[in-house]
């Protein structure tokens, strides 16, 4: 059992307080905290204390691959830690993006690389060859974009701005209710001709103000954009979203994103956990580059991306069923108020696991009779060979380990 010590990522849309408030860190600057990261990622790695100073967890699971990771993972995975758990706190909108599968992320990484593609090209796509399917927890309610609407419903939220650029788009939507018709919809915005964007831009936001202060079927989304467009002005994704699912994830539900599935983060905090992989496909709401070839070919308009409730494994124990190998989400609830603390068993033995304490305190027990303390925002990690684990509390706490 190794306490971890944790980098945040200072991404400008991240909140200035969610996650200082989450582990009781000050932020010394008052700047944006947009995740904090916990797990084995070369590009922010959790330190643990050692012997001889603090050494990268990746380090720890390189020394040891099998005793840290179990032979399952490591034959599955190879010697990585399969996932990344993050806090995820938005202030601002995030872009509008999808991730491949496994087999789309090794055949697009191989091809970047055989045209000898810098990793830091403002052009490249994929920075490594693994899929990014990803699980977001809501801490507080979370407002996203998830998932191509139905190809008629698409054409009633364009149609109801009432502009005439927008027709032609509305009556293809509207003619030919297939998935397909959607992305293609979506290609159309993406592309539309640079000379007349902005002007589409602004007449779609003044509109969406207008229709979001009234009490319609699509109030709500065209409020956000309005919204939105304060920290992404004349985004050509604004319009996009609308093709979207506009919702918000409360507390305790999460949502899942599989492969091909286009969401967006609008704002909220959240815990969530991804496949260890930086590959995104983006499709607006960002000045990034927009490889359309490519996000078309990896967009799949028929993947839902589905809000979750958490489901009873065990005493102390739910789990959020996400069909993936690279990572399973449950949260364990150790004691009640009123009650003495519940000793959990924590699940997973044999695996490589993350457990992050959100509220109350917990302290953990091992088979050795060591014991650890987490308190809220605190983390560990469990290697596979951490047996017979229990966690006390009263203290809510997130668990990440393998899918497998």
């Amino acid at each position: 059992m190794r306490l971890l010590l944790n980098q945040i990522q200072p991404y400008p849309w991240g909140s200035p307080t969610a996650i200082a408030e989450l582990t009781g860190r000050p932020n010394p600057d008052g700047g944006p905290q947009a995740e904090l990261w916990m797990g084995a990622h070369p590009a922010a790695p959790s330190e643990v204390d050692a012997a001889d100073g603090r050494v990268t967890l990746a380090a720890v699971i390189a020394a040891d691959p099998e005793g840290q990771l179990g032979a399952g993972v490591l034959k599955r995975f190879g010697p990585r830690l399969p996932f990344l758990l993050k806090v995820l706190a938005a202030r601002k909108a995030l872009s509008i993006q999808l991730h491949p599968d496994r087999a789309g992320a090794e055949s697009g990484f191989a091809a970047e690389e055989a045209r000898g593609l810098p990793l830091k090209d403002p052009e490249r796509v994929y920075v490594d060859d693994w899929p990014k399917p990803e699980v977001l927890c809501a801490l507080t309610p979370f407002e996203v974009l998830a998932g191509l609407r139905p190809a008629a419903e698409a054409a009633r939220v364009l149609a109801g701005l009432g502009l005439p650029e927008l027709a032609p788009v509305c009556a293809v939507l509207a003619a030919d209710p297939s998935p397909d018709t959607v992305a293609a919809a979506l290609a159309r915005l993406l592309s539309w001709p640079v000379a007349q964007r902005a002007d589409l831009v602004a007449r779609v936001v003044a509109a969406a103000a207008v229709a979001g202060a009234e009490s319609g079927e699509f109030a709500s989304a065209y409020e956000a954009v309005h919204r939105m467009s304060a920290d992404h002005p004349g985004d050509i994704g604004l319009v996009c979203s609308l093709l979207l699912n506009h919702l918000v994830v409360e507390p305790g539900q999460a949502l899942f994103m599989g492969a091909g599935g286009v969401h967006a983060y609008i704002q909220g905090t959240g815990v969530e956990l991804m496949a260890s992989s930086d590959n995104v496909i983006r499709a607006g709401l960002t000045p990034k580059h927009i490889d359309i070839p490519e996000l078309l070919k990896v967009l799949d308009p028929t993947v839902p991306v589905p809000v979750l409730a958490a489901v009873a494994e065990g005493p102390g124990v739910e789990v959020f069923d996400t069909p993936v190998p690279e990572f399973r989400l449950r949260r364990i609830t150790a004691g009640a108020p009123g009650t003495d603390a519940l000793a959990v068993t924590v699940p997973g033995d044999g695996e490589p696991r993350i457990l992050l304490c959100v509220d109350g305190a917990a302290e953990l027990h091992g088979a050795g009779g060591e014991t650890l303390a987490l308190g809220k925002g605190a983390s560990c990690f469990l290697g596979a060979e951490d047996v017979a684990v229990t966690v006390s509390g009263p203290g809510v706490l997130f668990l990440a380990s393998p899918g497998i």
